[in-house]
């Protein structure tokens, strides 16, 4: 009975070590093969610059093969969604957003995925403030003239997007919201024909990238009153903060590194170690810069918890605003 009982405890340590084994060795022989991050954005698209420069990082500083796969359609729906319905096991990537993984996922019905269902937050990679432009026709210098402006002029100055439940859009409709003025939302199908009335003075606002609006500003185009962030943006120290004028008001690009459910935690810890190292570098650090990006990181949960928060501030905004969502 003795031997029998001791032969059972010796397989039970057994058992315990193969079931733990796996974890440190599985992290140690991840990646055996090149990593596909699918981008849901066109190549040169604002999302691909920084899922670009963290896959060549990682490929030149770890010796990973991260290969960029370009899949652009339904404001990021048909790459997440592709994403969502790949194999479980490290080798697919996506490249997620505030718009597919935030704004969207708060207000559009029958999505193809569910961010917090299908995926696991690996990591935020990078952020950009949105940055209030007008153009320069419209008689303003700050946040408050704009607001003083709306309200003896109500429904009389327009604010574009980039289109309906775009992050330009929720971020116009939560300053809209909070400061109690009434400006109309234009939205148009993409950057280009947005930037394109914005800058003939068909709409008098617009919240852009810094990279969109920047070299417009600099020309004498468009003038910059502030940026969305929660505190003053590096890339732009000298203007104020939207919620400086309006409380509560705070705005976002943000990028980060999600993978399909069910993907090995430790290959998910090895993929945020390499975000990590990565975002200490100057092939990322500086290009980042230049398109007025900064590199961001955090962990499994402070990414979960993030993408959480987003959702439910934005779905009670686009509620709020009764925008129609298709």
């Amino acid at each position: 009975m003795r031997k029998e009982r001791a032969a059972a405890a010796a397989i039970s340590g057994l058992l315990t070590i193969a079931a733990l084994a796996p974890t440190p060795l599985l992290a140690q022989a991840y990646p055996a093969k090149p990593i596909r991050v699918i981008v849901p954005v066109s190549h040169g698209g604002g999302s691909d610059i920084p899922a670009r420069l963290y896959a060549q990082a990682i490929t030149d500083e770890l010796g990973w093969r991260l290969v960029i796969d370009n899949r652009p359609g339904a404001a990021g729906r048909i790459g997440t969604e592709m994403a969502a319905r790949s194999p479980a096991d490290g080798y697919t990537l996506l490249l997620g957003g505030s718009t597919p993984n935030a704004v969207v996922q708060s207000s559009a019905p029958n999505l193809p995925y569910d961010t917090l269902r299908d995926f696991i937050p690996v990591s935020l990679i990078a952020r950009s403030d949105f940055i209030l432009a007008v153009h320069p026709s419209l008689p303003v210098k700050s946040v408050k003239d704009v607001i003083a402006l709306a309200r003896a002029k109500p429904g009389q100055i327009n604010f574009g997007s980039v289109g309906n439940i775009s992050g330009a859009h929720v971020t116009g409709e939560l300053m809209k919201q909070l400061a109690k003025i009434d400006i109309v939302h234009v939205p148009y199908n993409g950057p280009a024909p947005a930037m394109t009335a914005l800058l003939s003075g068909e709409v008098q606002l617009y919240f852009g990238s810094g990279a969109s609006v920047t070299s417009h500003a600099r020309a004498g185009r468009l003038r910059l009153l502030a940026t969305a962030g929660a505190k003053r943006s590096k890339m732009f120290p000298d203007l104020p903060t939207v919620g400086e004028t309006v409380p509560g008001h705070e705005a976002s690009l943000w990028y980060g590194i999600l993978t399909p459910t069910g993907t090995p935690r430790p290959v998910v810890a090895a993929v945020n170690e390499a975000i990590i190292k990565a975002s200490r570098s100057p092939k990322v650090v500086d290009p980042l810069a230049a398109v007025s990006m900064e590199p961001v990181t955090n962990s499994l949960e402070e990414f979960t918890a993030f993408i959480k928060a987003e959702i439910a501030k934005w779905g009670k905004v686009v509620k709020a605003s009764g925008t129609r969502v298709d």
